[in-house]
């Protein structure tokens, strides 16, 4: 059996035809359409029509809080994405191409790679943690993952970084914590226009190049995601918080978050609370940027065996 699958982006979507030893082949990529419902149902379609006759259905990864079961969408996801709250993402797409259709959010995609065959395979409790133009991922508690009622669970972006600043939307993590975040911070340390041209590998040449502004926005940054990661070891005693999206992919991310992370409880060393608080592991996703798609077929796969 094989399927198409599709992990959409604020701005694009990738894509790959998967078999069930998640092998992937016809990879792709394309805009992400913002101008209408039709338009990205229509461009999903187009795509999947020429492999129609080789896979059995669509599996679809997509930000938002998704009812997986159902093929909603209830809420969340990127502003540019034309969907509203819920609007049946998977029954539409379904009747459009004349297949099964499986949608899933893209960090919940991401950690259910990871889990069954990744770095947090065996774990029991652990955290997928997705820095990308938002900040998603997926929370695995007693071996499985976590969806929430309301299909909501692992919603980083929305967590709040200052209780004092409550209606301030920069103090959120999707905007410290996100590659959005990183970049718009350098910006403004290099005095740049806001929509001056910038991405990862920019930035990530400067940091080598050990322009003090980049390294400087680098442990800023670093900071910022560790002080999250602290967060959610606290209140879940994980064991692993796997790092994923385009920026994991730099070796320099994970040594300066780590060094960031150590950095928090050895300037707090000593004091009598912090004795006997454990510390997680950060590690990179094993399937990088391409967890999501990954994840998504895995659920697919197993959610049309079931209905066998």
């Amino acid at each position: 059996m094989k399927v198409m699958v599709f992990d959409v982006g604020g701005t694009g979507i990738k894509y790959s035809v998967m078999d069930e030893q998640l092998n992937r082949t016809d990879t792709g990529s394309t805009p992400t359409p913002a101008d209408s419902q039709e338009h990205f149902l229509n461009t999903l379609r187009e795509i999947y029509l020429p492999h129609k006759d080789e896979v059995d259905g669509i599996a679809l990864s997509l930000p938002g809080f998704i009812d997986a079961e159902q093929g909603v969408v209830r809420g969340g996801g990127a502003p540019s994405l034309a969907y509203n709250v819920g609007t049946p993402v998977g029954p539409r797409l379904a009747e459009a191409c004349g297949c099964r259709v499986w949608i899933e959010n893209d960090g919940k995609a991401a950690a259910i790679a990871e889990l069954e065959r990744g770095v947090l395979k065996g774990c029991r409790n652990a955290a997928v943690f997705i820095i990308g133009t938002g900040v998603g991922g997926g929370l695995i508690i007693d071996g499985k993952l976590v969806r929430g009622r309301d299909c909501t669970a692992g919603e980083y972006s929305f967590m709040n970084t200052n209780a004092d600043a409550w209606s301030d939307p920069a103090k959120s993590v999707a905007c410290q914590c996100s590659t959005s975040g990183l970049l718009s911070d350098y910006r403004a340390r290099k005095g740049l226009p806001a929509d001056a041209p910038m991405d990862g590998r920019i930035f990530f040449e400067a940091v080598h190049a050990g322009e003090t502004e980049a390294n400087e926005t680098l442990r800023s940054f670093c900071r910022a995601v560790a002080v999250q990661i602290y967060n959610l070891n606290v209140l879940l005693d994980l064991e692993k918080v796997a790092i994923g999206g385009g920026i994991s992919k730099q070796p320099l991310l994970l040594e300066s978050l780590r060094s960031a992370y150590d950095g928090l409880y050895a300037s707090r060393a000593g004091q009598a609370y912090m004795e006997g608080l454990p510390r997680c592991q950060i590690v990179p996703c094993a399937f990088s940027s391409e967890a999501n798609q990954v994840g998504v077929a895995a659920a697919y796969f197993e959610a049309m065996q079931k209905k066998c």
